[in-house]
């Protein structure tokens, strides 16, 4: 038993087959710490770069709710006006994250596995609400592991907070005597610098998290020595079967050869090791091997020849040389076409087609 369970190990690097599979069902390497990292990080950017303007624009927003406090009724022209404003101003401000923010899922995403389109995730799976599954799940290693990473990020964001908090401590008792757009503008600044340093350190922690992802699902998709097997023969063919196809295919082939034998001119034997039946009438290109045997396969061929009427000549030399350089259906090679043309007519004066 040890024996058997043992070669069941997977212990084989996956094939290309198996990768291939994985990626069509959408299992690929995927670490949802990069492009959750890169969305923070280009919000982080749009704030810096933009923050001014927006900060403008949500100044504005408030200015025309301030402005149409005293002045507001209830007449649906004006509520449709006052809701349009509000939702057209607020819409315009998120854009630039929404836009930063897909933009970067997507590039998070395709820089680890490329572009690939499948339903095969969203095929629904009833082995997913097996109750007992899921709490297999629940607890095993890699929702630990998942669980780890999450409470590392809080502590990393918690503690890069804390450190730029310390930072200002002590400015903060002198915000009672700023203006409020200074105190919005102090408050700008700690939560870039919140984000600009939870970047770095996630950015860093999103790196070996891919590794480890990238690590994981190799094993995961690690096979045992009998599915590589298994899988070589599914692609390449059970060895036996394609040894079973090809001797069939070479009987056809020995079959069509002899049923040409009949129509052959003449039959050069070695005598008793090889033959060869060689075709010519006119019209043709030159003489050409339409059966070829050495050993039981030219007993055979000498045999229908013998019961076909075909001629037989022995020549020694010319046998083993169209033996070797020939197939069936070739022609006979220019720098044999005397010691051919010789046996040809010496077949023709046998017939009594040839005069003298």
């Amino acid at each position: 038993m040890a024996g058997g369970d043992q070669s069941q190990d997977k212990t084989e690097q996956p094939t290309g087959k198996k990768l291939s599979e994985a990626r069509r069902k959408g299992n690929v390497a995927s670490s949802r710490e990069i492009p959750s990292v890169l969305v923070l990080s280009g919000g982080v950017g749009v704030l810096y770069f933009g923050g001014s303007w927006m900060l403008g624009r949500l100044i504005g927003l408030m200015r025309i709710i301030y402005q149409r406090a005293g002045t507001l009724n209830m007449a649906p022209e004006t509520m449709h006006t006052l809701f349009w404003d509000l939702f057209s101003n607020t819409i315009l401000i998120l854009i630039p994250l929404m836009l930063v923010a897909m933009t970067a899922g997507v590039i998070g995403n395709v820089a680890q596995f490329g572009f690939l389109f499948t339903g095969e995730k969203l095929t629904p799976d009833l082995a997913k609400l097996n109750p007992i599954s899921g709490i297999k799940k629940f607890f095993s290693l890699r929702s630990l592991v998942e669980l780890l990473k999450s409470v590392i990020k809080l502590l990393i964001i918690g503690g890069v907070a804390y450190a730029v908090t310390q930072r200002y401590l002590d400015q903060i008792p002198g915000l009672m005597q700023l203006s409020i757009g200074a105190i919005v503008i102090f408050i700008g600044q700690a939560s870039f610098q919140i984000g600009l340093y939870t970047c770095m350190v996630l950015f860093l922690m999103a790196v070996l998290d891919f590794a480890y992802t990238k690590w994981q699902h190799q094993e995961d998709l690690k096979m045992s020595k009998q599915e590589v097997k298994d899988e070589h023969k599914q692609s390449e063919g059970d060895p036996k079967v394609k040894a079973r196809i090809r001797s069939v295919q070479r009987e056809m082939a020995r079959q069509r050869m002899m049923e040409a034998v009949p129509g052959a001119t003449v039959v050069i034997t070695n005598p008793t090791h090889l033959a060869i039946a060689i075709q010519y009438e006119d019209g043709m290109h030159a003489p050409t091997v339409v059966a070829k045997g050495a050993g039981f396969v030219a007993q055979k061929i000498k045999a229908l020849a013998e019961e076909n009427d075909v001629p037989m000549v022995e020549n020694k030399p010319l046998a083993r040389t169209l033996f070797k350089s020939t197939e069936i259906g070739d022609f006979i090679p220019a720098d044999m076409y005397r010691a051919v043309a010789e046996i040809l007519a010496y077949v023709y004066r046998l017939k009594g087609l040839v005069q003298g």
